[in-house]
């Protein structure tokens, strides 16, 4: 009879409090909220401790700072005394990004992108085929092989010719170059929703997934204010906005420039933004207007997205704000690129970099 055996259930252990992983998981959020100021992140570790109670009587908040020092988290700067987060604990940051957007992934041997060609790739596939004059022996699925010998001809007599071989298909490989480009403008952090972080946490994750996954990808990172300029991704972490305008121009032309470098076929931008272009440069001065879609502005944001088309760089825009205003913009903008666009929230923002990222690498621009 079948039925079910029900066994007494025994909770799994709750953490512990002080527990060092538990409050370095808190600190590197802190972190990276504010922008890798590490006593200002401490002070808010210690409100936060005073009103959850966080730590023990056997484990304080001193006790985790030191241990962070120990364990090769935090240094002291030389130069201003400070204390500041160490190449470990950027690490650490960039791996608890990609865990919170993108779970945990399983490891890949050849860490490349997928394209729709069949034939004689770089990774076995799940299609078979009978096998035909030219295949290599490598690609003979023994197993299925046998099995169709034992159909064919029975099991008395066993035997396995040429017509019995099933061939397992094997996949072409490609490498991506992307450009991903953060808005830094004064509005990522207006009305009191803070929308820098998420932006850095995509960065921070998108790099880590590369460098773990597909290693032969190329990820550049640009952030856009009145003017735009390249940074690495141990800078992600302690990326701040300013008191910019959102000079969009400025950042196609750094991510267009990178990529003319690249030498593979297959190149993408990401932007990731909160508004409509405000700003360009006009010789050593700028233009600026906050107020509506400036034609001026519009009109060679919308060629510098033409000529990416051109050049058979398509543009994901991700807009993480819910203004109809900006529709307008976004729509013209994807049309004269023919790239893509997203409206999103910022809790669903790394899972649309990734849907997308993980999409592309299938296509052959």
């Amino acid at each position: 009879m079948i039925g079910q055996r029900f066994t007494e259930y025994i909770p799994e252990k709750a953490i512990q409090k002080g527990d060092f992983d538990n409050l370095l998981k808190i600190f590197l959020e802190l972190v990276t909220i504010t922008g890798g100021e590490v006593n200002e992140a401490l002070s808010w570790l210690t409100n936060i401790d005073k009103k959850y109670e966080i730590t023990n009587s056997e484990y304080g908040i001193g006790d985790f700072i030191e241990e962070l020092r120990a364990k090769g988290y935090l240094e002291e700067d030389n130069t201003s005394g400070k204390m500041k987060v160490t190449s470990k604990g950027e690490q650490q940051i960039r791996k608890n990004a990609l865990e919170e957007i993108f779970g945990k992934l399983k490891k890949s041997g050849k860490g490349q992108h997928n394209t729709n060609f069949k034939g004689q790739g770089d990774e076995q596939g799940t299609d078979r085929r009978q096998f035909e004059f030219g295949d290599r022996i490598d690609q003979i699925s023994v197993t299925d092989s046998i099995r169709n010998a034992q159909i064919n001809h029975g099991l008395g007599d066993f035997k396995l010719v040429e017509d019995d071989l099933e061939i397992v298909e094997t996949e072409h490989k490609t490498q991506t170059s992307t450009v991903l480009m953060i808005d830094i403008s004064h509005s990522m952090i207006l009305y009191g929703e803070d929308r820098i972080t998420p932006a850095k946490k995509v960065g921070m994750a998108l790099a880590e997934l590369i460098s773990k996954k597909y290693k032969k990808d190329t990820l550049d990172i640009i952030v856009f204010g009145n003017d735009a300029w390249q940074i690495t991704v141990k800078d992600l972490p302690f990326l701040q906005v300013g008191p910019f305008h959102t000079n969009t121009i400025a950042g196609m032309e750094l991510a267009m420039d990178l990529l003319r470098r690249r030498k593979n076929k297959n190149k993408q931008i990401f932007m990731i933004t909160d508004g409509k272009p405000t700003c360009m440069k006009v010789g050593i001065k700028y233009y600026k207007n906050s107020f509506g879609l400036d034609p001026k502005i519009l009109n060679k944001t919308l060629n510098l997205a033409s000529q990416c088309r051109k050049l058979n760089i398509p543009i994901t825009t991700f807009m993480i704000a819910s203004d109809p205003y900006l529709k307008e913009f976004v729509k013209d903008f994807t049309e004269a690129n023919n790239g893509n666009a997203y409206y999103s929230s910022l809790q669903g923002l790394g899972h649309l970099v990734f849907e997308d990222y993980k999409n592309n690498r299938r296509k052959k621009y």
